[in-house]
Formats: structure tokens, C-alpha cells, sequence
């Protein structure tokens, strides 16, 4: 009985959870513009009239909750008493309004703890985090109380300490992407934050799809965030448990072997199974030969006989594959599900907290329910929202499928949003895991625009990375009367606003060269370098230096300027200083743009000829004859510089010993095209 009232229970929540996010679905635009000055009232009142039979509280409740992980906690703003207004203004678009909502969510406040580093993503988060405590599951909603519960709860305080454990369990099939990054702080964050331990554990009961260099791969990415696994298991640890719990599944009534095709089990009406009732024996021997290799691929599945939440009946255990497995050879020939998978092997290696995205909030009755049934030890489930971005696509198939068509290089094309990627580019770590936390860990999906984990970036590379002189597009710049007497070399702070953090020398010879974008020879008023009626200064130098001619070749194109120069404290002060080098590196650099047109480019009615014709062919721009000042010439793969008044560069792997190739991992915040 008790277990009937609390699944009841929990269908009627979620009936209460879908009403509501219907219903705030529908006003979202509004509450998006209006925020917590919108009227949570009418909202309320249309809940409760789809909801008659539901206590009023709990509706209330629910509401309270959604608005929340839609619009974040309340800000200055949202306190202060409203200002009666002369005249309407024109509400925003209800685009530019989720924009302005999510640059509020990820501000850079607050980005320095005391010692000096980069918050974490649980220094962030703070209390935004309460979960239950190691032990006490039972108090969560939802959790289901057996006669079996405290004498397993017990005995799992034992072998955890009272310490919190979390998992990370990512399919070894892929590369991880921006998404995985919010899951690797929540988990591995949460645990690091309460003195706990989280196991990285691959997800490897797909033998088709799973190669060495995603193992290799995935481990990598979760350190260079920084993290270091408590342990690295994997659920192929555990086939021979899993496989004894099976048996016992059916064993105690609670499963079948089904012969009913892939096809037929699809989608949420499917008939009930014609071998539902066949005898526990005849389950058993059916197993045994799926195991032994007797049955065909596809030919025999064993089910559990349970109903999702979402209504999806008696939802698949095991399935059979002739596939040779990475680690276990052709010891299987049978391979458990992710539903039954998961939840055994979190009650196995005893997760305090089974830390999810939403879609998976679905399985949580059948993830109680099996451990439950077996008697072993249940975790609790929490679910969070996945974190999305525009202008991307991070599916598996689908990035393959850029690569195999030479639309993007590789897993690493730094125009993609893998971590490999992204690190390849120049984010730093610290960057993406404030950003993941700014994000937060609410239910709400959450999609972004990439400016937004950019501006994170910036402000973490602001901190991090020295300036440096380079000039994307050169013009020589010939210095007629430079003074025989100067040292030939300049100090140039790495830190301008702290000079504490040092300072580096360049070299300056009567031939400099200068961004050919910095010199016109028409220029208008609002033009404020160099032109042959406008000096301009030189950044770090102290000179000044004004036009005496221009140099064209056969063609029209200017090839070089000779210029005087005079000390930047005689006469009056130029409008602009430029940056220049001389004696610089040659090197390469790479400039990126959104490899997409469309926010969406994989919804149909944004782009119906699929996201592959909205690839921008022009997202990457290559210049060969870049140059750099001498003070790089030392650096290493991924080290970051921020050229002046270019942006933020970091070096690629593709780098030698005779020539540097630099990404653009992000602009400056100023245009770069302004005058």
C-alpha cells in the first residue's frame, strides 16, 4: 500500500509540474519583461482552474519554484518599488528581453575571491545548492520508504563516512562539449565543496560507438577544468553484478524476457507485451541462452515490469549485441540499458547525490523502483537544466558529419563548442566553469548566446593574460630622423592597470610597422589616427610621428610610409597612439567567427535545408603574414596574450619552432572596427 501512495504521489506531482510549466510557458514573454513585477496572481489563478483537484499550496508552490529557475534570484531591480511612468514605453521583443534576462544571469561581479584566484563554481553557487544530507534521503520528495530503507541507509553511512559521493558518467562515444562542462562542475564541484569524493564513470554499455581516444579524451577534459577524479570506474565493471541482478529481477517476478521488435516497443502506446506473464523458469533458461549466444541480435530483450513517469511501459533491462566490447572483449554478448544500468551502478559505487539533467527526471520512478525491488541501496535523483547555446550544435553524429564533409577540421576546430575546442581557442578553464556557474542550476533548459560564455572569457583572459604588440595587416613604416641616441629598446607593462605583474622589452628601430587599417590618407572628422594632415602617437615609445610621404607600387596600393618623429612631450598631445612593432616574429594568425548563421540551426523552420547549409563558410579568416613582438618567442602551446587593441590570442598546437600560429580566442569588448 505504502508503495502505491507514494508512486500515486508522484504521478500527481508531476501532473502539477506540466500544468504549471504550461502555464508559465504561455506568459513567458511577459514574465521575462516584467520579472517578479509581472502578476504571479493571474498565473496562480489559471493553474489552479486546470488543476481543481490539487491542494492550492502545493500549486503555489510549484509556480513559485518555475518563475524561479526561469528568472534567477530576485536583483536590486526587482526590490526596488516601481516608478509611476509619464508614458507607456513599447515592451521588448520577447527575444531581446531572454537576452537582456540571461546577461544579467552571467554579469561578471564579484570574480576575484580574497587570495586572488578565480572563484570556483561552488563559490559562486554558494547556498544556491541545498541538497539533502549524506544519510537522510528519505527526507526528499519523492523518495520511497521500504521496510528494507534505514538498515540500507545505515549500512551505506558506513561505507561512505557520512561523506558526500557524486558521479560523472559520460558516454565514451564523443568528445565532451560546453554542456558536459556544467555537469562536470556539478558534480565534481558539489562534492569538492561539501569534502567529498565524485567518481568519474564511463557509461560504457554501447560497445558499438565506444573508442580508446573518447576514454583518453574525456578524463583529459575533466582535469584541465580541474578536477581530479576520486575514481575512475566504469559501468563494465560491474557486468557481472548487473548481469546477477537481472536474474534476480526476474526471479522475483519483476521482469521477462520479451520477443517483441525494436520497432514495436517505440513511442508511448505500445500494447502491452504478449510474454508479460510467461513463467519465471522459461524467463530464466530465455536469459540464460540470450547469454550463451542462442538467440539472434534483436530476436529476444528482457524487460522490467514497471511505467515510467512520462507513461512509457515496462522499459528495456537488456539487449543483445554481437559486438566485441573495449574492455571486456567477446566475454558478453548481452549488454544492460541505461535504465538499468544507472541506477544500479550509483547504488553499487554508493552516490550520496545522482546528479542529472531534466530529461531524465522521467526516469526517476523506475531509477527508485529498481533498486528498491533488488533491495539494495537507493540514491536520490536530482535533476538540473541542460545548458544549451545558440549558433552551435554539439551532437555527436552531427559534428562528425562537419568533419567527414571538411566543413570544420576535427573534434578541436576551435569554431565548435567541444571543451577540446574551446580549449584549443584559448578559453581559459576558470572562465567556463564561472560562466557554467553563473549560468546556475535551476530545472529550467537554458539556452545562450555565445557572447555571453565570451564575456566570461574576457574578464577571467583581463586577469591572466599579458599584453603583447602584433599587427594583423602590416604597412612598413620608415622613421627618417629617428634619434641616433635612443636605446633602441622600449618597456612595455604586461598589466598596464597593475604594475606589479611586470613588464617586458621590445625593440624600436627606424623601421616599424604599423595596422594598415591605422592610416588613411583621406580622413574625416571623426578619424583619429594617422593621415598625412594628423599625427600620431606610439604606444609605450614617447614618439610622436607625422607624414612626409607615401610609398605606392605600379598598382596604386600603398607599400610605405616615411614619416618624422618628434618626443611625444614636445607640441600638443596627438588625438590617438597607436600600437606598432619592429624587429617582430612573423607568425600566422587565425581569426574566427560563428560557424552558424542561425540562432537555431538545427530547428527546420530556421533553416529547412538542415544545419549543415547554414554552416558560414567564411567563419574562418587566416592571415599569413601577421606579425609579433620578440617578447612571445619563448611561449608554449595554449599560452594567452591579449594583443593591444586586437583582442585575446592564444597558441595553437599547430605551432613550430620557425613560425607561431596564433587563434583569436575573443575580441575586446570595444568595437575593433570603430575609428
Amino acid at each position: 500500500m505504502l508503495h502505491y501512495v507514494c508512486v500515486q504521489a508522484r504521478s500527481n506531482r508531476a501532473v502539477v509540474c506540466l500544468q504549471v510549466e504550461s502555464v508559465v510557458k504561455k506568459h513567458k514573454a511577459e514574465l521575462l519583461e516584467k520579472r517578479y513585477k509581472a502578476n504571479v496572481g493571474a498565473l496562480l489563478s489559471e493553474a489552479k482552474v486546470l488543476l481543481t483537484w490539487a491542494d492550492g499550496k502545493t500549486i503555489k508552490n510549484e509556480v513559485d519554484m518555475q518563475i524561479l529557475d526561469l528568472l534567477g534570484p530576485k536583483t536590486e531591480a526587482d526590490l526596488e518599488k516601481p516608478v509611476k511612468q509619464k508614458g507607456a514605453k513599447p515592451a521588448k521583443k520577447v527575444g531581446e528581453s531572454q537576452e537582456t534576462t540571461a546577461r544579467q544571469a552571467v554579469t561578471v561581479d564579484n570574480l576575484i575571491a580574497a587570495d586572488g584566484h578565480v572563484k570556483s563554481f561552488m563559490e559562486v553557487m554558494g547556498d544556491a545548492v541545498k541538497f539533502h544530507k549524506p544519510g537522510e534521503n528519505y527526507k526528499t520528495d519523492g523518495f520511497v520508504i521500504t521496510p528494507n530503507t534505514m538498515d540500507l541507509l545505515k549500512q551505506h553511512m558506513k561505507e561512505v563516512g557520512g561523506k558526500v559521493h557524486t558521479r560523472f558518467p559520460p558516454e565514451p562515444n564523443g568528445i565532451l562539449h560546453i554542456g558536459h562542462a556544467k555537469a562536470i562542475n556539478f558534480n565534481f564541484g558539489y562534492a569538492k565543496a561539501m569534502g567529498g569524493n565524485c567518481y568519474l564513470r564511463y557509461d560504457d554499455t554501447n560497445p558499438e560507438k565506444e573508442e580508446e581516444k573518447f576514454f583518453l579524451a574525456i578524463r583529459e577534459m575533466v582535469e584541465w577544468l580541474g578536477y581530479k577524479p576520486f575514481k575512475v570506474t566504469h559501468a563494465s565493471d560491474n557486468f557481472e553484478r548487473l548481469y546477477q541482478c537481472a536474474v534476480e529481477l526476474i526471479k522475483r517476478g519483476h521482469g521477462y524476457v520479451c520477443h517483441q521488435k525494436a520497432d514495436e516497443l517505440k513511442g508511448f502506446n505500445v500494447p502491452d507485451s504478449p510474454w508479460r506473464d510467461r513463467p519465471i523458469e522459461e524467463s530464466l533458461q530465455l536469459f540464460e541462452d540470450m547469454k550463451k549466444g542462442k538467440i539472434a541480435e534483436g530476436e529476444a530483450t528482457v524487460r522490467m515490469k514497471t511505467t515510467l513517469e512520462e507513461g512509457k511501459k515496462d522499459p528495456v533491462a537488456y539487449r543483445i549485441k554481437f559486438t566485441a566490447h573495449h574492455r571486456t572483449g567477446d566475454k558478453w554478448c548481452i549488454y544492460p540499458t541505461y535504465d538499468f544500468t544507472h541506477c544500479l551502478c550509483d547504488s553499487i559505487e554508493n552516490i550520496t547525490h545522482s546528479l542529472c539533467t531534466k530529461e531524465f527526471q522521467t526516469r526517476r520512478s523506475s531509477y527508485y523502483w529498481l533498486c528498491n525491488v533488488l533491495d539494495m541501496y537507493c540514491p536520490v535523483q536530482w535533476e538540473y537544466g541542460r545548458l544549451n547555446l545558440h549558433y552551435a550544435v554539439v551532437s555527436k553524429r552531427k559534428i562528425g558529419k562537419l568533419i567527414t564533409e571538411g566543413l570544420v577540421r576535427n573534434w578541436d576546430d576551435p569554431r565548435l563548442f567541444t571543451l577540446t575546442a574551446l580549449r584549443r581557442r584559448g578559453f581559459p578553464p576558470e572562465a567556463i566553469n564561472y560562466f557554467c556557474a553563473k549560468v546556475g542550476v535551476t530545472m529550467a533548459q537554458t539556452a545562450l548566446d555565445p557572447s555571453m560564455l565570451e564575456a566570461c572569457v574576457r574578464d577571467v583572459l583581463n586577469l591572466q593574460a599579458p599584453r603583447v604588440m602584433a599587427v594583423l595587416d602590416p604597412l612598413k613604416v620608415v622613421i627618417q630622423n629617428f634619434p641616433a641616441t635612443h636605446p633602441g629598446e622600449v618597456t612595455v607593462p604586461n598589466f598596464p592597470a597593475d604594475e606589479s605583474k611586470g613588464s617586458h622589452k621590445v625593440p624600436i628601430t627606424s623601421t616599424i610597422y604599423i595596422e594598415r587599417a591605422d592610416f588613411r590618407e583621406e580622413a574625416d572628422k571623426n578619424y583619429k589616427r594617422l593621415a598625412p594632415n594628423q599625427s600620431v602617437g606610439l604606444r609605450h615609445a614617447g614618439i610622436v610621428i607625422t607624414v612626409d610621404k607615401v610609398v605606392k607600387d605600379g598598382q596604386g596600393q600603398i607599400t610605405e610610409l616615411v614619416v618624422k618623429c618628434n618626443d611625444a612631450t614636445d607640441g600638443p598631445k596627438p588625438k590617438a597612439f597607436i600600437h606598432w612593432v619592429s624587429e617582430p616574429l612573423h607568425c600566422e594568425v587565425r581569426l574566427y567567427e560563428t560557424l552558424f548563421f542561425h540562432k537555431n540551426p538545427e530547428d527546420p523552420s530556421e533553416v529547412p535545408g538542415g544545419f549543415v547549409t547554414d554552416v558560414n563558410r567564411d567563419s574562418l579568416t587566416v592571415l599569413r603574414n601577421a606579425l609579433v613582438d620578440t617578447s612571445v618567442s619563448k611561449a608554449k602551446v595554449y599560452d594567452k596574450f591579449q594583443f593591444e587593441r586586437n583582442g585575446f590570442f592564444s597558441l595553437d598546437p599547430d605551432s613550430s619552432a620557425d613560425r607561431l600560429v596564433f587563434n583569436r580566442t575573443v575580441t575586446l569588448k570595444e568595437d575593433p572596427n570603430k575609428n
